[in-house]
């Protein structure tokens, strides 16, 4: 099986649908099934909150989303932490 890469907007009680807190990936392929979500240290680190939100947690709530929506959330992140916004 090729690897599948799926991407998530991650909404929390402080965001919204419309301009996330944060954004994950899920990574699927032969022999394995990984979660990184991408963080203000501006790199991708291995998350276990879709896993804890697929078993009841709702602290965070994810939405499917394009890579296309990914990156932006991605960009908006690397400048908000970089303050170039």
């Amino acid at each position: 099986m090729p690897t599948r890469t799926t991407y998530y907007a991650m909404v929390d009680d402080y965001s919204s649908r419309e301009e996330p807190a944060g954004v994950l990936r899920r990574i699927e392929g032969d022999h394995a099934e990984y979660d990184e979500a991408f963080t203000t240290a501006l790199t991708w680190e291995r998350s276990w909150s879709l896993y804890s939100y697929e078993r009841g947690n709702m602290d965070i709530k994810f939405y499917e989303i394009s890579e296309d929506e990914a990156n932006r959330i991605v960009e908006r992140i690397r400048r908000t932490v970089t303050g170039e916004a």
